[in-house]
């Protein structure tokens, strides 16, 4: 029987295509190891056992009329901040612990036209807010190298799943950095995508002017794959992009005409030195290949940090102000007045977005604006226009993707400022609407270690072509792999 753990999403496809395996036997493979491993993990909110075996049934009935699909039979989890239709959708809140969208996301719909088959729920912050997956009112998410460590967040369960071999594929949301930490911190391939490359509808909204929804994969070539399924112009999305500038890809396919620029202002005395060794290390085989590399400082990057934790909190106050309990989610009537019941009702929010709600609320309250938000966002226009300098002279951006490698469930809870440090390196990208992507790059004490590339607007297949050659120069894990 095939093992999950050898699988990718490429090797998947081409058995089904070969017909040695049927849609159905890999389905209950993935399904029989998301229940025996998630009640060690806990990344999974929802499995869709019979919503998956129901697609899978529909393959393999007409397997000759679905063989140029993409994505064929291919189990995939999506975050639970994505709508499925007939299928919960929790946003990994009690507000709306009992949601079932009457419509897929955009972009399920397109897996499910790629014949990709949803197969779970992925366990998330709630409303996508933190940095550790312990934000979750269905509770933590574990990660997959070591039970005790956090697996990153806010796509924490996507990056667990693929990890831990649930799913070949994932998809996430990304705010801060909430594809490629969690990525870095569970060993697998994650990217963000540009503003406006993948359609948002569906997505439930926590700063809608920073939010990309993108994939998680086992590797490169796979993430890659996912990415093509998901991209592309939406009418319905407003922030959609019709027209995409051309690239010029041919340096990618060869390092050796490649200008890189280390971001000397993300590597200071909050990445730990463990993860700096293994950076180095990398930039060291980048530099075998034939890539320049030249140390940089970017103007304002340094203020990324506060500029984010005025600005998304702002919107986030916006945008959660639907869930009060009269439209959407759960209503607590038994207040006396409709102002009780939406006073009882928010109280159902976790703290950490009560506190987000408040901060946000705040910086756009009246004699606040001034100082708070409207600085914030010129600052955010700086960010851009020094990226855009940057990469009229250099073709990629690196640096680590997390300070740390993951860290012990519980240490950091108490802290928030040191808890929002953990997206100190991928912030900037959120805030420029760039690209950028995390791939595995080598281990610290038995965790891995990531990697992130930052390239201009609509570079992806660029940065796509040029981690896959880094990937294969790294071989990051020395054939190391997860025991549970």
């Amino acid at each position: 029987m095939t093992n999950p753990k050898d699988l990718t999403a490429t090797s998947c496809i081409k058995l089904i295509k070969s017909k040695e395996v049927t849609a159905t036997e890999i389905t209950n493979i993935y399904l029989d190891r998301s229940q025996r491993v998630n009640s060690q993990i806990n990344s999974l909110i929802t499995i869709c056992t019979e919503h998956a075996l129901e697609q899978a049934k529909m393959i393999d009935e007409n397997l000759d009329d679905h063989m140029e699909k993409p994505l064929l039979g291919v189990p995939i989890s999506v975050k639970d901040v994505i709508s499925t239709s007939n299928i919960l959708t929790t946003a990994g809140s009690n507000i709306l612990s009992n949601y079932i969208p009457p419509y897929d996301a955009t972009v399920v719909k397109k897996l499910k036209d790629a014949g990709a088959i949803i197969i779970s729920k992925a366990n998330c912050d709630e409303f996508a807010m933190g940095s550790s997956n312990e934000n979750s009112f269905f509770k933590c998410c574990r990660n997959p190298w070591d039970t005790e460590k956090v697996p990153g967040g806010s796509s924490g369960g996507s990056a667990a799943s693929v990890a831990a071999s649930q799913s070949l594929l994932s998809i996430g949301s990304d705010t801060g950095g909430s594809i490629r930490q969690p990525a870095s911190l569970c060993g697998v391939v994650g990217l963000k995508p540009t503003y406006g490359a993948v359609s948002r509808i569906g997505l439930i909204a926590f700063g809608s002017s920073y939010d990309q929804i993108g994939p998680f994969a086992k590797n490169v070539e796979d993430c890659e794959l996912l990415y093509d399924v998901i991209k592309g112009y939406d009418p319905k999305d407003l922030t959609s992009k019709k027209q995409i500038p051309d690239f010029n890809f041919e340096k990618s396919r060869n390092l050796k005409d490649l200008k890189i620029a280390i971001c000397e202002d993300l590597i200071n005395e909050n990445i730990n030195q463990n993860v700096k060794s293994v950076f180095d290390n990398t930039v060291s085989k980048i530099s075998e290949l034939g890539a320049t590399i030249e140390k940089i400082n970017i103007p304002y990057i340094g203020e990324s940090l506060p500029v984010y934790y005025l600005t998304a909190p702002s919107e986030a106050s916006s945008n959660l102000n639907r869930f009060d309990g009269i439209k959407y989610g759960i209503s607590d009537q038994s207040g006396s007045s409709s102002w009780d019941t939406i006073n009882l009702t928010r109280s159902n929010f976790g703290d950490e977005v009560k506190r987000r709600i408040l901060l946000g609320t705040f910086a756009l309250s009246s004699g606040y604006y001034d100082d708070y938000y409207d600085k914030a966002q010129k600052i955010r226009g700086l960010i851009i226009e020094s990226f855009n300098k940057v990469f009229s002279n250099y073709d990629i951006v690196i640096s680590p993707t997390s300070p740390t490698t993951a860290f012990q469930i519980g240490s950091l809870t108490n802290d928030p400022i040191l808890m929002y440090q953990n997206d100190i390196c991928t912030m900037p990208a959120n805030i420029a609407g760039i690209p950028a992507i995390s791939i595995p790059c080598g281990m610290s004490e038995g965790l891995p270690v990531g990697l992130q590339l930052m390239g201009p607007n609509f570079s992806e297949p660029f940065l796509l072509m040029a981690s896959k050659i880094i990937e294969e120069k790294l071989s990051w894990n020395n054939g190391v792999k997860i025991s549970i």
